[in-house]
């Protein structure tokens, strides 16, 4: 490229960046002073006005400009330093779990520190934004990390550190009123001092990060070759780490989690050709601010009521699409080997005979289903129980056993074997360890029917929910199945798309509970996944029935899930129709969950644990996997609602967020152990 070209580039690129920021700083203060008149904003801006609309202008209007402004830039500069870093054109924030742990780690001081939080809130989001990042970068394979790998760790730590943070939201919901809006991202301000305390900080990181671009720029030509030219390598990872968590901290501490300008703006700018980092870092974060400014203009025009829509999710939104483009685009550079890869299943150290792990299986979910029973607010009783299951003793205590907590402990049964299998045929299609119905999207689909059946559709009955949450799914995935159409069944593609879909999922899903003022502790109770209220009406039907449908039919599938596990090339040699396997299992897994879905609600975590869990004791062959997956996923789901119903009493925890708690741990575990391998 001329050097005279590449400077009219940059010129065209910053003069009109910086034209739009003035243009939609103009906008955003229209829509804000709508009610005023333009005489009454000018001498507020420019001749010290003094009256209450002055007032206003300056100090809720202004600041709100400002903060989109620093914000959008703070977000872009990170994610350019994160995909730098990773060398993954998908790392972001957002991406990689960091907003989520400077989530909860914020949410966690306003409940245990509430008067620690006002002056420290920058620096609990920086430890929790560093913990998530190191995590997942860990998890993924540290160096080795692939960028579908290291995308679908951040996913999952995520779903964990969300669940916890949701825990916290319902059960201390008066410490952490008006945070369920600002975790969902906001500009709204009422004052000057989170501008006061982002401004030097932002300035400070900026200059660091600005000082380091060219040993940025030696860092893509790769590590062996930066060292070489004398570059301390470490040091200069080192620093670039801790600038980009703490350009998230110090929005998240501010104006809350917001997703995908770190993408977004970033890939813009190497459009146009852009790609050392003299010019990338300051032209994304220019844009940066435009995108977030823009994405609080265009949420204002969707719902120019008093409500806010959190900017959050409208960024989220318009992100799930571009990610999508961005997947579509790169899939050739860093999916190449994508067909090849297989699920190594991790092993204990010592084998049992099947029959033993599987009837050891049977007699551990009998069990958890008779403590579930037995269990109550004073405990458990367990002769009490016996002698009420099995004589005409005790009549009151065999009502509150068959019509309280057997159709409800049944129906966790019945839905923790949907969600297994449903995770079980995803993993085995997608040859990933970490597919499940939540990484395909399904359970964000089933999320937004649902809950659309309730505001949008508010004239239907309630009995019509169920059927949003399966329509939505099926919906969900069909989209994810389009695109993966398109390229051809690329199983990390197909899984990454999910990643998408579910972004935009989640994002609608926060405007129907925002616009719609659902109490947030309802709404994280439903979105978390409860067996709450559920009973043998919900295990008639939508549970029993797909169970003696899905399995048989599963049953069949097992051969060539095993053979698809060597790879689509291999599979195509040994005479397996590849294409209409893996359609048909995606249906199975789909309507699988659609179905657990609209029966308890939206559950993470026994999708992705059981059928780990399984391959652990039994190996990789489907055909074993598959009844101790099985059973596994339905002890797991009726311990989390018995641990639910009991460990608080009165109170309850969704079972959902049980689940997570239970199956993260074991999860990171699993993580660490296969990035090994």
């Amino acid at each position: 490229m001329k050097p005279l070209s590449y400077r009219k580039k940059a010129v065209l690129l910053f003069g009109g960046g910086t034209a739009l920021l003035f243009f939609l700083a103009f906008i955003h203060l229209s829509q804000s002073a709508a009610a005023m008149t333009w005489q009454t904003v000018w001498e507020a801006l420019f001749q010290n006005g003094h009256s209450l609309q002055h007032n206003i202008v300056r100090s809720i209007y202004l600041p709100r400009i400002v903060l989109g402004l620093l914000a959008g830039a703070a977000l872009a500069g990170a994610g350019v330093i994160f995909q730098t870093l990773t060398k993954n054109p998908l790392a972001a924030p957002s991406t990689l779990g960091v907003h989520a742990g400077a989530y909860f780690f914020v949410v966690a001081g306003a409940v245990f520190a509430p008067a620690w939080l006002p002056g420290s809130g920058f620096f609990l989001a920086f430890l929790g934004g560093s913990i998530a990042a190191l995590l997942v970068f860990f998890m993924a394979g540290g160096h080795l990390a692939t960028p579908v790998r290291m995308a679908l760790a951040g996913m999952v730590l995520t779903l964990m550190f969300s669940s916890f943070t949701a825990t916290l939201q319902i059960f201390f919901e008066y410490e952490t009123a008006g945070l369920f809006l600002w975790g969902n991202g906001t500009l709204v301000q009422q004052d000057w001092y989170g501008i006061q305390f982002i401004l030097p900080w932002l300035a400070m990181v900026s200059i660091v990060i600005l000082l380091l671009t060219k040993k940025m720029d030696l860092l893509l030509l790769g590590q062996d070759q930066a060292k070489s030219l004398g570059e301390n390598v470490r040091f200069t990872q080192t620093i670039m780490f801790f600038s980009a968590v703490g350009l998230t901290a110090l929005v998240v501490s501010v104006a809350g989690p917001i997703a995908f300008i770190g993408i977004i703006a970033p890939h813009l700018i190497r459009l146009v050709g852009i790609q050392l980092h003299g010019l990338l870092i300051p032209g994304s974060m220019l844009y940066g601010a435009n995108l977030l400014l823009a994405a609080d203009i265009f949420g204002r025009f969707l719902d120019p009521s008093l409500r806010e829509l959190p900017v959050g999710s409208v960024t989220a939104l318009i992100g799930g699409p571009f990610l999508i483009w961005l997947i579509l685009r790169h899939r050739k550079n860093f999916f190449g080997s994508g067909t090849k890869e297989s699920v190594l299943p991790a092993k204990l150290s010592f084998s049992l005979p099947y029959p033993v792990i599987l009837a050891a299986s049977i007699l551990l979910l009998f069990g958890s289903v008779f403590a579930a029973l037995a269990g109550g607010s004073n405990g458990f009783e367990w002769g009490t129980t016996w002698n009420a299951l099995l004589t005409s003793e005790h009549a009151g205590q065999r009502f509150i056993i068959i019509e309280l907590r057997l159709g409800r402990v049944l129906s966790a049964l019945f839905a923790g074997i949907l969600l297994a299998l449903s995770g079980l045929l995803f993993q085995g299609i997608l040859r990933n360890p970490l597919a499940d119905p939540s990484v395909i999207g399904v359970t964000a689909g089933a999320g937004v029917g649902a809950l659309s059946i309730l505001f949008l559709f508010s004239g239907l009955s309630i009995s019509w929910l169920p059927v949003g949450a399966i329509v939505g799914a099926f919906i969900a995935t069909g989209i994810v199945l389009f695109f993966s159409w398109k390229t051809q069944f690329q199983p990390s593609v197909l899984a990454l798309i999910g990643i998408a879909i579910s972004a935009a999922g989640g994002a609608v899903t926060q405007i129907l509970i925002t616009r719609s003022n659902m109490n947030a502790a309802s709404a994280l109770t439903w979105l978390s996944g409860s067996t709450y209220a559920t009973g043998f009406s919900e295990l008639l039907q939508f549970l029993i029935w797909p169970v003696f449908i899905l399995i048989p039919t599963a049953v069949f599938l097992m051969h060539q899930l095993d053979i698809l596990s060597l790879g689509d090339n291999t599979a195509i040699g040994l005479g397996i129709r590849v294409s209409t396997i893996r359609w048909i299992a995606i249906i199975l897994a789909t309507f699988s969950a659609a179905m657990a879905v609209a029966a308890v609600g939206t559950i993470g975590f026994v999708g992705l644990v059981a059928p780990h869990l399984a391959r652990l004791l039994v190996g990789g062959e489907h055909r074993k996997v598959l009844p101790v997956s099985l059973v596994l996923g339905a002890t797991l789901l009726v311990n989390a609602d018995m641990i639910g119903r009991m460990i608080l009493a009165p109170k309850e925890i969704p079972s959902g967020i049980v689940a997570a708690i239970i199956g993260a741990p074991f999860f990171l575990w699993l993580m660490s152990r296969t990035s090994k391998k």
